[in-house]
């Protein structure tokens, strides 16, 4: 197997998921995607700077959980302003915010 072919496999999976800036945003996001999506792996890769947090082919940000997370009122389109980027193709609506991939690898 060539050193081409091992870097392709590397980067082909199906994580989905915001990459949030480090602070209480980030934090309420990562406990809401842990509570949100039941049964599956919640990976957070904390780089000090920012947060990574996936999951594979799906993963569902409630505003609901996320106000309980910071102990506040939240509005969705709030989490645009700490969301450096993200993974996959994202649907926003009022209450929920859904990250996810169209076709799976």
């Amino acid at each position: 197997m060539s050193n081409a072919n091992v870097v392709v496999n590397k980067h082909s999976n199906n994580r989905v998921g915001p990459v949030m800036r480090a602070g209480e945003l980030a934090m309420a996001v990562a406990e809401a995607a842990r509570e949100d999506n039941p049964g599956r792996v919640i990976r957070v890769d904390d780089k000090r700077a920012y947060l990574r947090i996936d999951t594979d082919d799906e993963l569902i940000l409630r505003r609901e959980t996320i106000e309980n997370a910071l102990g506040r009122p939240f509005k969705m389109n709030d989490l645009e302003v700490d969301l450096s980027s993200f993974s996959g193709r994202i649907e926003t609506l009022p209450d929920q915010v859904r990250f996810y991939f169209a076709t799976h690898l």
